[in-house]
């Protein structure tokens, strides 16, 4: 492979992780407002996230219109390890695989209920730091230590090691068991792929497709903690394995895929000061998912659990006394229920707080009553004060104006809507009494700005230490066609009406949960990279992506072909207003955007000409349960749904159509979120069909592919293959 410049936008791109290294984040605030604490490392390039503080009852240091408050790392990853190479334990890779963090040191925090002591594992070990005076020290404990949280007091810390939840006194003094598997419960430590009952610790697809990434919650008083035990010993077992290194075994995964048994997940009530525990009982057999919980001081323990179907969902209260629930809500939708993170909840008046899909408009409802309606779609609840809640909303179906791309902050009361985010852009915020973060990207703005806010007034601003991109994307954000698809268009840097029209590269994700067409900078670099290699790059969030309502999600249930067919409508509709060249159409993606890549030029090519396919799920029957049965139902009971959105079927390809078309196919063996199987059988179809086609395996490359040379060398490798494909040179320097 030809030697690339060091300096180049791909090596930059790999060497900064996408330019997230530098960056603060993990943000809290303490609810008086003296301090944030961040986790930050100390250059663009630097992978080593420390823990930071920053003080807000310091006097000012300078004289401006924002004062200099003081920032000061309070826990030092080299200086505690020595400057000794980290060590990660399996459950600790499985954990930042679930949560794709690519970055080392510290990568995560908690803290007690007053913001002033913190606990974090690093290299499998338990430490604390002092946010007042900086002082961190590591608590001999048994390890690999993995969420490490202190109790509200801050007299405590719970930790997990080896499938048993611990307690530990934040002074280093007795270390114990509160809840451990029995040796017959335990398993075998995954020398056969035996299954095993752990607590405290999430299952794969709570963490995976819930985005609940925890299993334990400390009661208020810090004399009991919710405990959930999970039992995987009836899930099927994958065996994910690095055919390059043919010394090492294969590793097993608990993978519960489509229509399979999922972990039997329980929740437990356990007293610090015994080894007593009380079982929290609803019906399980009904509603298996245990999909939130929240308790705070406010009111009862809250659970929010989930039938399989994900059509109806209960909110439960929890008798701390005798283990037993009640229902305080019921929620029932004929295609599916979105989860959404941080609640349910309680306001601290003990006014239940939920994310609702009600009259056509994704709503925010504080009791019994609707604070938001058709102009916003809630996103996200970020903040619960005693009069109001701060949310994320993008513009919904009732807005006076579309904002394209744009999601922004609101804070939400009895008494109205205030918008505290200002100007285009992605904003969101952490918030906690008088003050807020505000985290903002915006689409003329390379990287992100961090605003510290009290009472709603700039005081303060959180360096980030993120490089700057060596080029400037300039996306051109537009609603196309009809649907009004949101898109971005980037054209190569210093493109000429005069060179006519350019060849097409469609940039999409296009799935669930995730939008792409923002109103960020950054968050375009890539597809500017593509562009100015000569392409009209076009990026499509059609029907499935977050949209302006809950139906514009959920036209997919049942018929991921929606989502080709809007990638299709948005290329047709944008070619009239920009230089696209529709006889030279290519497509690429990763994850569902590699699903939705190889099903353009199986299915479509009489559009689309060439694709690039990366991580793809293929066979919808090896994706996960809670993921795949929520928009295509179960495959037992809807086989010919799982046929029909699915590339491959145990008969072949499933709805191919010809000509055959240029395909590269991308997968890392280590991947057990998609697991490589997908592309091997995808392959093996390809090749029974007599279609050529082209495989790139990633030898130990998980679903993220951080690796610094193999996410450099991709992006070089793709596009000398759409080159290839669509018979295009390079472009003039």
């Amino acid at each position: 492979m030809t030697t690339r410049q060091h300096s180049s936008f791909p090596r930059q791109f790999a060497r900064t992780q996408r330019f997230s290294l530098g960056a603060p984040r993990s943000f809290t605030v303490a609810s008086d407002g003296s301090r944030v604490v961040f986790i930050r490392s100390v250059s663009g390039t630097d992978r080593e996230g420390g823990l930071w503080v920053l003080d807000l009852d310091d006097h000012p240091t300078t004289v401006g219109p924002e004062g200099a408050f003081r920032e000061r790392p309070v826990a030092d990853p080299r200086a505690l390890l020595g400057n000794s190479q980290e060590q990660l334990s399996t459950a600790e890779l499985a954990r930042r695989e679930r949560s794709r963090d690519g970055s080392a040191g510290i990568v995560g925090y908690a803290v007690d209920g007053r913001v002033e002591l913190a606990a974090f594992a690093l290299s499998g070990r338990l430490f604390t730091a002092e946010l007042r005076t900086g002082a961190s020290r590591e608590l001999p404990v048994r390890g690999p230590v993995i969420d490490p949280r202190p109790s509200p007091d801050g007299r405590l810390i719970a930790y997990v090691s080896g499938g048993a939840l611990r307690v530990v006194g934040a002074d280093g003094g007795g270390d114990r068991a509160l809840a451990e598997p029995s040796p017959e419960e335990a398993g075998d430590g995954g020398e056969t792929g035996a299954g095993g009952v752990s607590y405290g610790s999430a299952e794969y697809i709570a963490a995976e497709s819930m985005g609940r990434d925890r299993g334990y919650w400390w009661a208020p008083e810090s004399d009991r903690m919710l405990v959930a035990r999970v039992d995987d010993r009836a899930v099927r077992r994958w065996w994910i394995a690095d055919p390059a290194r043919p010394d090492r075994a294969p590793r097993p995964v608990a993978y519960p895929s489509a229509g399979t048994a999922n972990a039997e997940v329980r929740l437990f009530l356990v007293p610090v000061g015994s080894r007593a525990r009380t079982e929290v009982v609803w019906d399980r057999d009904a509603y298996p998912y245990l999909a939130r919980v929240h308790w705070s001081a406010a009111g009862a323990p809250l659970l929010l659990v989930q039938a399989r179907d994900q059509r109806t969902q209960r909110c439960l209260t929890v008798d701390t006394g005798s283990g037993e629930t009640r229902t305080v809500h019921v929620d029932e939708d004929p295609i599916w229920l979105e989860l959404f993170p941080a609640v349910p909840a309680w306001t601290p008046r003990g006014q239940l707080v939920r994310i609702a899909d009600e009259g056509g408009a994704r709503v925010l409802k504080v009791g019994d009553r609707a604070l938001t309606g058709a102009g916003l779609q809630v996103r996200a609840v970020l903040g619960i004060g005693d009069e109001d809640v701060l949310v994320a909303a993008a513009a919904g179906a009732g807005a006076e104006a579309p904002e394209l791309g744009e999601v922004h902050v609101h804070r939400v009361g009895e008494r109205g809507v205030e918008r505290i985010s200002e100007g285009p852009g992605v904003h969101t915020a952490v918030g906690s009494g008088p003050v807020t973060v505000l985290i903002s990207a915006r689409p003329g703005m390379p990287g992100t700005e961090y605003a510290v806010l009290r009472d709603g007034k700039r005081i303060a601003s959180i360096a980030s230490y993120a490089e700057k991109p060596l080029l400037t994307a300039r996306p051109r954000l537009v609603a196309a066609g009809e649907r009004r698809i949101p898109c971005a268009v980037l054209l190569p840097t210093g493109y000429e009406e005069s060179r006519g029209p350019l060849p097409v590269l469609m940039d999409p994700y296009g799935g669930p949960r995730a939008r792409k067409a923002v109103a960020a900078h950054d968050a375009h670099l890539t597809s500017q990279w593509f562009a100015d290699q000569g392409f009209a790059v076009v990026v499509a969030d059609g029907r499935g992506t977050p949209g302006p309502n809950p139906a514009w999600e959920k036209a997919v249930a049942g018929d991921f072909g929606v989502v080709l067919d809007d990638q299709i409508a948005a290329l047709h509709a944008l070619a009239g207003d920009f230089p696209l060249d529709l006889g030279r159409v290519a497509i690429r993606g990763w994850s569902f955007g590699g699903f939705l890549a190889a099903m353009a030029v199986l299915r479509r090519p009489d559009v689309f000409h060439a694709a690039v396919a990366g991580a793809p799920a293929t066979d919808q029957r090896l994706y996960d349960t809670h993921y795949t049965e929520r928009y295509l139902g179960h495959p037992d009971e809807h086989p010919e749904v799982y046929a029909a959105n699915s590339l491959i079927t145990d008969e072949g390809l499933s709805g191919a159509a010809e000509p055959a078309r240029p395909l590269m196919i991308v997968h890392g063996f280590a991947d057990d979120n998609v697991v490589i199987a997908h592309s091997l059988r995808l392959s093996s179809a390809l090749l029974a069909a007599g279609r050529p086609h082209e495989v790139l395996p990633l030898s130990g490359v998980t679903h993220m592919t951080p690796q610094e040379e193999v996410a450099e060398n991709l992006l070089h490798l793709q596009v000398d293959f759409l080159r290839r494909s669509l018979g295009i040179g390079r472009p003039a320097s």
